[in-house]
């Protein structure tokens, strides 16, 4: 951890995937601290990205976590692939399974941390009987499918409502769409650990301004 105590994750889905290897490794250069890695399957969200295949590619290339979010309708045919491939942590939505008690143990068992994540629209209660097995939850403050999207201000209530559920539990809070300078203050101030930054950071031609603006925001 750094002095300001959070964690910065670009996600690449705002990179320029013509040179994704540069990408990763201005941001790397730049002070980042994990790669957020949007995996959608065009069921879940209505959009596709990337696989298995690209987080091994990526693994090869940079020593940050990769921080896998398996936006897809069957997370449980996954794990093992995108563990294999690198994976660091692992991170599912609650909306995707019926059987989520037994999803933690699968990406525990593959050797990730586990991540478990909540929709805008999704109440957070849905996360009371596992908040003692997962190592982070993610908020997503956009409808996931797409990068560049609007922050939803009810976010904050949310997060700030997940802080008093935590407790004596030991996971993070991370936070995912819409981020920038503007917000990221208010959202460490309600409890968010973790902050995915795709637009505020790959948009921005000074990778190492833009990473230090986001954490100095923070202070």
């Amino acid at each position: 951890m750094r002095k300001s105590n959070i964690l910065i994750a670009p996600s690449i889905l705002s990179a320029d995937f013509t040179k994704l290897g540069e990408e990763i490794e201005s941001v790397e250069k730049a002070g980042a601290d994990w790669i957020h890695v949007d995996v959608m399957d065009g069921h879940f969200v209505p959009n596709i990205t990337i696989g298995p295949v690209v987080v091994e590619s990526l693994k090869k290339i940079t020593k940050m976590p990769l921080d896998c979010h398996l936006m897809v309708s069957k997370p449980e045919d996954w794990i093992e692939s995108f563990a294999q491939a690198g994976a660091s942590v692992i991170t599912v939505h609650a909306e995707a399974t019926a059987h989520l008690d037994r999803l933690i143990s699968q990406i525990k068992s593959s050797g990730c941390k586990v991540g478990v994540s909540v929709n805008p629209a999704t109440s957070l209660s849905v996360l009371e009987e596992v908040l003692d097995a997962v190592d982070l939850v993610l908020v997503m403050s956009v409808n996931p499918g797409f990068g560049g999207q609007k922050f939803i201000e009810k976010s904050l209530e949310k997060i700030a409502n997940l802080r008093e559920m935590r407790g004596e539990h030991k996971f993070l809070i991370e936070v995912d769409g819409g981020v920038n300078e503007k917000n990221i203050g208010e959202l460490r101030n309600v409890g968010a650990d973790i902050f995915v930054a795709g637009s505020a950071v790959f948009e921005n031609k000074d990778r190492k301004k833009a990473i230090e603006g986001l954490r100095n925001a923070t202070l």
